[in-house]
């Protein structure tokens, strides 16, 4: 009999060294009290038992068995599963500090570098943090200065659909540089034109960052990191588009530090750059460029992806139920007639309000939240969650809560009225999620989404092309996209 070859020796090696630390893996989070879940399998762990494309599905139907606490193993990682409204509260309000860090996904790793305010943790993060907010107060964000900047960019969009004359159009990229306008403009103090080849690339990075950190091959990635970070695949395109754009953004703030005024900063990456002067001399430094980077990919991808997409879906939905559409558009002559809609008409106009939180409630743009971590051991719901636990609360199982909201799977803007029409909150409804980790970009969000969602309906009906059929379900991706369609534009002046 012939010796094995020295590859086969070390291919056995490699596989018997593998299922070690398999094995390890999947043993390390046993706890007497430990949440429960579905057996995992060997090397796979629950994999097999996962909508890959849409996983979030897959956690609603785990939750039916094992209560709204439970553990599941993707590969190698352990994760806990928070479902429905009470226990995600429970966690990230009322528990906040303790589930406030951001687990390290890998894929998420090679995008943030652990820099910048959406995957960072511990110190950097709540710098980070802070810096944004405080900015963001300081540029108006939340004020009347930002209504006036995005009812001009609203404008704009308005002389773009109405180029159409009422004949089908694609409104995605269309959609996306009016909220990317408002953005840069309060980032670096300019705005695209709308045929700028430069801006037409960094749309099509942050779609496709979005579209590709949500596919199976990147939860494989994150599942297996050792192992596929050797192969090819989506996690690689990822690695790629974002070593693009934070080349881009790179480029972009340099421009800016060469026309810094230290006394009369302008803009969101001026402020960045005088803090960064200031803390020269502290070795323990925040304000470099890496975390200025990390940055503005965060503002830029997320603030590009979650308003576009939930205005793209707004328009979609009115266009399947054009009753509600009519009714949105008499309140708004109503209430605003011809003039330019501002924030403060929303108090006046509750069926507006309502239509506007049901199309956030059901588009469900980021449908499974960002994962959290522990920061200590903690005890939820009775089970035992040690330090380092991977956290990822559901956010579809927060917003199709059927405790909170009636009709959960059904586009119904009832759930945020009462029976004399007037507006009610609903405590269940965080689709900027909740807690310490909550969207920084919120109070600008729901600015863009009034303004541009009443400046549209005040100027156009949207129906669907001839013979084309309205489908109300998702992309597969990290957020959460209509399906490719057409929409018309009818003029109303």
């Amino acid at each position: 009999m012939s010796p094995l070859d020295p590859v086969t020796v070390l291919l056995f090696l490699i596989t018997f060294i593998f299922m070690g630390i398999v094995i390890y893996k999947q043993k390390e989070h046993v706890h007497p009290n430990y949440p429960p879940g579905p057996k995992p399998w060997p090397i796979v762990g629950n994999i097999p038992i996962l909508d890959v494309h849409k996983p979030y599905l897959s956690f609603q139907e785990l939750a039916k068995t094992y209560g709204p606490v439970y553990s599941i193993t993707i590969g190698l990682q352990n994760m806990v599963v928070l479902c429905g409204y009470d226990v995600v509260k429970e966690a990230l309000v009322n528990h906040a500090e303790e589930f406030s860090a951001r687990y390290n996904m890998p894929a998420f790793m090679d995008y943030s570098r652990g820099y910048g305010v959406a995957f960072s943790s511990g110190h950097n993060w709540k710098a980070m943090k802070r810096f944004t907010l405080s900015t963001f107060r300081d540029f108006g964000v939340g004020k009347r200065i930002m209504e006036d900047k995005i009812n001009e960019e609203a404008n704009c969009l308005v002389d773009k659909f109405k180029s159409y004359k009422g004949e089908p159009f694609d409104n995605t990229i269309i959609m996306n540089t009016a909220i990317c306008n408002i953005i840069v403009s309060i980032l670096f103090g300019h705005r695209f034109d709308s045929d700028d080849p430069e801006l037409e690339r960094l749309l099509i990075i942050v779609m496709d960052i979005a579209r590709l950190l949500g596919c199976p091959a990147s939860l494989l990635y994150n599942a297996y990191p050792s192992l596929f970070r050797w192969l090819p695949g989506s996690h690689k395109a990822v690695l790629k588009f974002t070593n693009e754009l934070h080349s881009k953004i790179r480029d972009m703030f340099t421009k800016t530090r060469n026309r810094l005024d230290d006394n009369d900063p302008q803009t969101f990456v001026d402020y960045f750059l005088v803090k960064q002067k200031e803390e020269k001399p502290d070795p323990e430094l925040y304000f470099h460029n890496e975390n200025l980077t990390a940055l503005l990919s965060d503002l830029l991808c997320a603030g590009i992806e979650t308003s576009a997409t939930t205005l793209r879906w707004a328009l979609l939905i009115m266009m399947k139920y054009p009753e509600i559409q009519k009714t949105v558009q008499k309140e708004i002559e109503k209430v605003i007639g011809s003039a330019e809609p501002q924030m403060a008409h929303r108090k006046h106009m509750p069926y507006t309000d309502a239509v506007i939180h049901e199309v956030q409630r059901f588009a469900n743009v980021v449908p499974t939240n960002l994962p959290h971590m522990t920061t200590q051991d903690v005890t939820l719901n009775g089970f035992f969650l040690p330090k380092g636990t991977n956290i990822m609360p559901s956010m579809t199982s927060v917003l199709r809560d059927d405790k909170y909201f009636k009709k959960p799977d059904e586009f119904y803007p009832q759930h945020f009225m009462d029976s004399d029409g007037n507006f009610v909150k609903n405590e269940a409804f965080i689709p900027f999620s909740a807690g310490k980790r909550s969207c920084a970009g919120e109070s600008l969000g729901k600015f863009q989404l009034f303004l541009f969602f009443t400046k549209l309906l005040q100027n156009f009906t949207f129906t669907a092309p001839p013979g084309a059929k309205l489908d109300l379900s998702a992309t597969v991706g990290f957020t959460s996209h209509p399906q490719k369609h057409e929409i018309c534009a009818i003029s109303r002046n």
